[in-house]
């Protein structure tokens, strides 16, 4: 194949590869900012709504569970934020207002739980799991590239040499092949009338 067939090969592939994967991207990308937030919630105040919507990138959408409420359409993450908004127009801090959502709902809803006795497996379980991974694989290469190495030893000149005689004489390693043939299958005469 010529140079340029080749090169207009890989470029075309390159090609397709953008247009199979570029709807894919734009498909899961995320909402922009201030796209899920009803204007209706929005407060009027730009530096408490700013506060507002920074505790609600903290809280996880507790329907979609991978979402913050801020970038979640769900019903119940329109009702935390609107919850969120009350508490501070109410005078609360940024940490009483995600105390009081905490006390309601648990650690669950902060998308980044504390370190504490009861969430140990959420943040060392992963890291656990994959150094336990990568010993039991260290191991089974190690194995194997020694199984790998390892020939059988040779023969000695007593084993070739009685395996060539029995082979010779047409023995099985237990002696000679004195076992009488198997009976051979009875037949069925058919009576003539």
């Amino acid at each position: 194949m010529s140079p340029p067939v080749v090169a207009r090969r890989f470029w075309a592939a390159r090609f397709l590869a953008v247009l199979v994967l570029l709807p894919a991207v734009l498909l899961t990308a995320p909402a922009p900012a201030g796209a899920i937030v009803d204007p209706r919630e929005r407060l009027e105040d730009p530096a408490l709504e700013a506060r507002a919507r920074a505790l609600s990138k903290d809280l996880r959408c507790l329907v979609c569970q991978n979402q913050s409420i801020d970038d979640s359409n769900a019903e119940l993450a329109q009702d935390l934020r609107i919850l969120v908004r009350e508490r501070l127009l109410a005078g609360d801090s940024d940490d009483a207002a995600l105390d009081f959502i905490v006390a309601r709902y648990g650690d669950y809803v902060l998308l980044r739980p504390p370190i504490q006795a009861n969430t140990y497996a959420l943040w060392f379980g992963p890291a656990l799991i994959f150094a336990l991974g990568t010993v039991a694989a260290v191991l089974f290469l190690r194995r194997r590239a020694a199984g790998i190495d390892r020939s059988p030893d040779p023969l000695s000149d007593d084993e070739r040499a009685r395996i060539d005689a029995l082979l010779a004489r047409g023995m099985d390693a237990d002696g000679p092949s004195d076992r009488p043939d198997p009976p051979a299958p009875a037949r069925s005469e058919k009576a003539e009338p």
